[in-house]
């Protein structure tokens, strides 16, 4: 558990500063243009919670490098692990050799997995590869070609994982047609779609649910020809928005009556972003398939599907990844979950989680553009609205205030249509959320007052 407290960012120079400026201009002329940048930070050097950039200013880092630096950026152990394990042994191909460290890492995640075992691993490089393995996986063993996914629902940008994802539809402008044989439904957006209180909320989530058997099955879709539902505990993209528990516990009913697949993404909201090693453990409902990504490895590119053993079935050829559970990433993966589970990083997540969580509780009734504060853990969400009472998005608005947050050393970044992300390393300490918080509330002020 960290005990040293940073004082604060420390901006030297406008931003951007003159080095930043060149990088700027040569990312103009050489990369692609496809790529999001929300504001022109232009990373340098990494550690702990600090991110320098290349004039040496120091910035907060409250986007974790989008939800993947678990541990801190270049936390000693995981340096360690990746340079010992860089000097002996970088590649051979998991697909056509061995590694140890392949069983290794396989045992230790079959160890924290949110369902009961034995289990099979799949490595990947990343969360797409982990939702594509997790499709092919369920098509494969259920002999089924329909899935079902949700609004809203993030799970990639490879086209099988695209064809999942429902959250703007710039991600798959002009890439159709999508894979066939994919049903998107209504995700329980509680702020949103209920208007009352906690009842009005629960029947709205069942309803959410329900709609599966009371209208699709009966309508579109034979129950005996789907093959899984993929589903995001907390959405991420989507804005960080939790499946409320009697949700998810309706779709694992509905899975078992009809032999469906439950598959959990979480690529984002697992390795103890939330709390506990998997958001859906806060529901108390167990997946069929799991997909892991981000911050398994801490900043290495991994991407890991857990399945119950005898669902992964298929036989050698169905499936592979040249990169794939790469001996540096192994490691790398290794000494992440030991620094975790060590330095208590599930239980600091949980206080600092509530802790800001607290502090802003008071944000939607004292700021008029703050329409709600969500989260569990250090996965929250602010929205921004124009309207309380209309709900109306207010991205313009969220972009300024991110913009805001950057020029005072802060970094975050949006989701959703206009939901500010929250999401710093789970080191982060207390008094480093307040310097965070106090700049956001500022920004989050001075636009206010402009609105």
């Amino acid at each position: 558990m960290p005990t040293q407290t940073l004082i604060g960012p420390k901006i030297t120079t406008a931003l951007p500063g003159p080095n930043a400026r060149r990088v700027l201009a040569g990312d103009s002329k050489y990369v692609s243009p496809s790529y999001t940048r929300s504001y022109p930070l232009v990373a340098k050097q990494g550690r702990g919670i600090v991110i320098t950039d290349v004039d040496g200013n120091e910035f907060f880092d409250f986007s974790a490098g989008i939800a993947v630096t678990s541990t801190g950026h270049c936390h000693p152990h995981v340096v360690a692990a990746i340079q010992k394990q860089a000097a002996e042994l970088i590649h051979m191909s998991g697909t056509d050799f061995y590694y140890e460290s392949m069983v290794t890492l396989a045992e230790r995640v079959s160890r924290i997995a949110p369902m009961p075992g034995p289990h099979k691993i799949y490595y990947g490089n990343s969360g797409a590869e982990a939702i594509e393995c997790a499709l092919k996986l369920a098509r494969y063993h259920t002999k089924r070609q329909n899935v079902i996914a949700f609004y809203g629902a993030f799970h990639g940008r490879t086209m099988g994982a695209l064809s999942l994802t429902a959250s703007k539809p710039q991600q798959k402008r002009r890439f159709g047609p999508m894979l066939a044989g994919v049903t998107h439904i209504p995700y329980p957006d509680v702020y949103r779609g209920s208007q009352g209180g906690p009842q009005d909320a629960e029947a709205f989530a069942l309803g959410c649910a329900r709609f599966i058997e009371d209208k699709l099955f009966k309508t579109t879709l034979a129950p005996e020809e789907v093959a899984a539902i993929f589903v995001e505990p907390v959405q991420g993209e989507g804005g960080y928005v939790i499946a409320p528990t009697v949700f998810m516990q309706e779709l694992r009913r509905i899975c078992d009556r009809h032999g469906i697949l439950l598959v959990a993404d979480e690529v984002q909201s697992g390795i103890g972003r939330t709390g506990k090693w998997w958001a859906i453990e806060h529901t108390g409902v167990h997946p069929d398939i799991v997909c892991s990504a981000k911050g398994i490895a801490s900043g290495m590119p991994l991407g890991i599907t857990i399945s119950k053993a005898e669902i992964m079935d298929w036989v050698p050829g169905s499936h592979a990844s040249t990169f794939g559970g790469n001996p540096v990433c192994n490691a790398a993966a290794l000494a992440t979950l030991d620094v975790i589970e060590h330095d208590g990083l599930l239980q600091n997540a949980t206080e600092v989680g509530n802790h800001m969580l607290k502090r802003m509780a008071n944000w939607p009734a004292k700021h008029k553009l703050v329409g709600d504060v969500r989260g569990r853990g250090l996965m929250i969400g602010v929205e921004i609205v124009k309207d309380k009472k209309t709900k109306e998005y207010a991205a313009a608005e969220r972009d300024r205030i991110i913009e805001l947050a950057f020029e005072r050393g802060i970094l975050f970044l949006g989701c959703g249509p206009s939901t500010i992300r929250i999401a710093p390393p789970l080191i982060v300490t207390k008094e480093e959320t307040e310097v965070a918080m106090d700049a956001l509330e500022e920004s989050i002020s001075i636009v206010s007052q402009g609105a």
